[in-house]
C-alpha cells in the first residue's frame, strides 16, 4: 500500500484516492468507447442509407439514360420520317407544277380544237364536193388499173417464157464452158508434158502443183530485173514449148501463160523501191522476153506479189532462195 510518512512521524495513505481516481478515469474511458461505438453504429447506418440511396440513384440514372436513348431513336425516327415527307412533298409539288402545265396546254389544245371545229364546220360543204370529186376519180382509176392488170398478165407470162429461154440458154452456156474447160485441160496437159520434156532435171526449176518454179537467182542477178544469158537459154527452151503448144489451141478457146514474180523477205536497195516493184519487174520482163520470142502476147499475163506469197517460212538462206522465184501456169483467161 502507498502511504507517505510526513515529518513529525505522521503517516498519510494515498491508495484510496488512486483508485477512485483511476475508476474514474476508466469510467470516462468506457463513456468515451461507447460514445464512439455509438458513433460507429449511428455513421454505418448512414453510410448504409447513403449506399442504397446512391444504389437507387444509379438505377434511376441508367433508367433515365435508357429513357433518352429511346427518346432520341424516336428523335432520329421522326427527323428521317420529316425528311422523307419533305422529299415527298418536293416530288409532290413538281408534280402538281407538271399537271398544271400539262393542264395549260390541254386547255390551249381545246381553244384551238374548238377555233378549228368552227373552220371545219364552214369547210364542211367544200369538202363535200372535194369527196364527190375524188370517187369519180376513183372510178376512173379503177378503170384503169383493170387495164393495167390486163397488161401485168399479159407481161408476167411473156417474162416467164423469157425466163424459159434463159434457162436454157444458161445451160448451153455451161455446157460450152464445160467443154471449153475440158479442152483447156486437155492443152493444160500439153504444155506441162512438153515444159518437163525442156526443162528436164534443171537445176533451178521445180513443179508445185500444176506451176513450173523457177529460182531468180538462176534467172536474174541480185536486185535486178535483166535476164542473165542462163534465165535467157531457158526461156527460149519454154518459148518454143509454149508457141508449139498455141498453134494447136483452137481459136476459140480464152487461155493465158501467167507470169507471176515473187521475192523474199529482205528490203530491197537499189533501183527499186521496194520488193513489189522488183517481183513485177521481172515477171514484166519474162513477159516481154516470151512476146519477143513469138509468144501472141494476148496470151501473157505479168504480176507481181512480192514477199508476201512465201512458199517456206524459214530465214535460212536456202528458204530465202526458194521464196526468190518465178512462176508459170497455163490457165483461163
Amino acid at each position: 500500500m502507498a502511504r507517505i510518512r510526513k515529518r513529525g512521524g505522521e503517516t498519510h495513505d494515498y491508495w484510496p484516492g488512486f483508485v477512485d481516481a483511476l475508476a474514474t478515469l476508466l469510467l470516462v474511458v468506457v463513456f468515451l468507447l461507447a460514445l464512439f461505438i455509438a458513433a460507429q453504429f449511428t455513421l454505418g447506418r448512414a453510410l448504409s442509407s447513403r449506399d442504397v440511396a446512391l444504389d437507387q440513384a444509379r438505377v434511376q440514372l441508367a433508367a433515365l439514360a435508357d429513357l433518352l436513348a429511346l427518346e432520341q431513336a424516336k428523335g432520329q425516327l421522326a427527323q428521317e420520317e420529316i425528311t422523307r415527307l419533305l422529299v415527298t412533298l418536293e416530288e409532290t409539288n413538281e408534280t402538281a407544277e407538271t399537271q398544271s402545265a400539262r393542264l395549260a396546254i390541254l386547255q390551249a389544245q381545246v381553244e384551238d380544237g374548238a377555233v378549228q371545229l368552227g373552220a371545219e364546220q364552214e369547210l364542211n360543204e367544200k369538202a363535200r364536193n372535194e369527196v364527190a370529186a375524188l370517187t369519180a376519180q376513183l372510178a376512173a382509176l379503177n378503170l384503169q388499173l383493170a387495164r393495167l392488170n390486163t397488161a401485168l398478165a399479159a407481161s408476167e407470162a411473156k417474162d416467164a417464157e423469157q425466163k424459159i429461154q434463159i434457162i436454157n440458154m444458161g445451160k448451153r452456156l455451161n455446157a460450152a464452158l464445160a467443154r471449153q474447160v475440158s479442152q483447156l485441160a486437155k492443152y493444160k496437159s500439153e504444155f506441162f508434158a512438153k515444159l518437163l520434156e525442156v526443162l528436164g532435171d534443171r537445176e533451178g526449176v521445180r513443179v508445185e502443183g500444176d506451176r513450173f518454179v523457177f529460182e531468180s537467182d538462176v534467172l536474174f542477178a541480185s536486185g535486178s530485173a535483166q535476164l542473165n544469158l542462163a534465165g535467157v537459154q531457158q526461156l527460149t527452151l519454154i518459148a518454143q514449148a509454149i508457141r508449139d503448144v498455141a498453134s494447136e489451141i483452137p481459136s476459140d478457146l480464152n487461155w493465158v501463160i501467167r507470169v507471176d514474180g515473187h521475192t523474199d523477205v529482205v528490203p530491197i536497195r537499189g533501183r527499186y523501191a521496194n520488193n513489189w516493184e522488183l517481183s513485177t519487174a521481172r515477171a514484166l520482163s519474162v513477159v516481154q522476153f516470151f512476146e519477143d520470142a513469138g509468144v501472141p502476147p494476148k496470151h501473157l499475163v505479168a504480176a507481181g506479189f512480192g514477199q508476201y506469197h512465201p512458199i517456206d517460212s524459214g530465214s535460212s538462206a536456202v528458204a530465202l532462195a526458194k521464196n526468190r522465184r518465178i512462176e508459170l501456169k497455163m490457165d483461163a483467161r
